[in-house]
């Protein structure tokens, strides 16, 4: 499903359709609705929207569901526990991280509507991305999906307006019975799980900022703890991140010079990053809420391996940072 490119496409050979993989998983979510504790409900015109946390309370299993929705099928979203201080870790993977996470989960699409109190504003993640091929990411991957339906999970805890729908199903170019929104509040624990399963996604986003050719990576994994939930966005938009950013760890396999994978490994961590050090809530409250004047070098996995399938050479970089996490996820004595 390749498209020509005038540059060598990152995506090379025949790929998958990420809708057609994430069409049984929506299914299920749909199928389970009662033991996920998720609503269900038609959408106006067709299609159906699925609430996982703002009037239903939804759970871990269905934000571990809604995350491999997100990563187009392409990977494999795991609750382990752990020894360490927080008994829960999201455990992620994808053979295919490059499609899966820039090409699926990374919320990279800005859908708004309306004014005032009236706007509605979201960042779309999933498999629609791919069909509507709104960001240049894209041209870069040399990647266009086609499919009869599509889904999209949005971070919010308000419905999106008929304008929203219109335009998922119109750039989608789908009927509107062949759209599924998946809403994920932030504060809701299935949001708290789909964000912190992120962590390999994350690390995607900055290796291709970074401008490591992403076709030299060929397969990666990545572990979080899960944040308690919180009361307010704020504060629970600051856990998600520090989840990662403190307590991620993110192991890549390329096929690369060693120099590069040693670089790699040491550009990579969040730590290499200017604004490093305090729990995220404080830094963004400090830039008055304008997410733009954060360093965008920031948001990455606390630890790094690199493992270089060319010569068999391991690198690592950066490393866990418990007493932020304690400071971040509010621990009491």
């Amino acid at each position: 499903m390749n498209t020509p490119n005038d540059h060598p496409p990152v995506l090379s050979g025949e790929q998958p359709s990420v809708n057609a993989l994430t069409q049984p998983l929506v299914a299920a979510l749909v199928r389970d609705r009662l033991s996920l504790r998720v609503g269900v409900e038609p959408l106006p015109g067709g299609g159906t929207l699925v609430d996982a946390g703002i009037d239903y309370p939804g759970g871990l299993e269905a934000g571990r569901l809604i995350a491999e929705i997100c990563m187009g099928g392409l990977g494999s979203v795991q609750l382990l526990t752990d020894a360490g201080a927080w008994p829960v870790r999201i455990s992620v993977h994808s053979s295919s991280p490059v499609l899966a996470c820039l090409g699926s989960q990374y919320a990279g699409w800005s859908l708004a509507s309306g004014e005032g109190k009236a706007a509605f504003h979201a960042l779309g993640s999933g498999p629609g991305r791919a069909l509507a091929q709104k960001e240049e990411l894209f041209k870069e991957l040399a990647y266009r999906d086609s499919a009869g339906g599509t889904c999209l999970v949005l971070e919010v805890d308000k419905r999106p307006p008929q304008a929203i729908v219109e335009k998922v199903v119109r750039d989608c170019r789908v009927k509107p019975e062949g759209v599924t929104l998946i809403l994920t509040p932030t504060r809701s624990l299935a949001g708290v799980t789909q964000i912190v399963a992120r962590v390999l996604e994350v690390a995607l986003h900055k290796v291709h900022a970074l401008g490591f050719p992403l076709r030299e990576i060929i397969d990666g994994a990545g572990a979080a703890p899960l944040p308690p939930p919180a009361v307010d966005f704020l504060q629970a938009m600051g856990r998600t991140n520090d989840a990662i950013l403190f307590g991620g760890t993110v192991q890549l396999f390329v096929d690369s010079a060693d120099e590069n994978a040693r670089d790699l490994a040491n550009r990579l961590p969040s730590s290499a990053s200017k604004d490093y050090g305090r729990p995220f809530a404080e830094v963004f409250k400090e830039v008055k809420y304008d997410f733009y004047q954060i360093d965008p070098m920031l948001f990455a996995p606390a630890q790094v391996v690199v493992t270089n399938l060319a010569s068999g050479a391991t690198f690592r970089g950066g490393a866990l940072d418990e007493k932020l996490l304690a400071a971040s996820f509010g621990e009491r004595a």
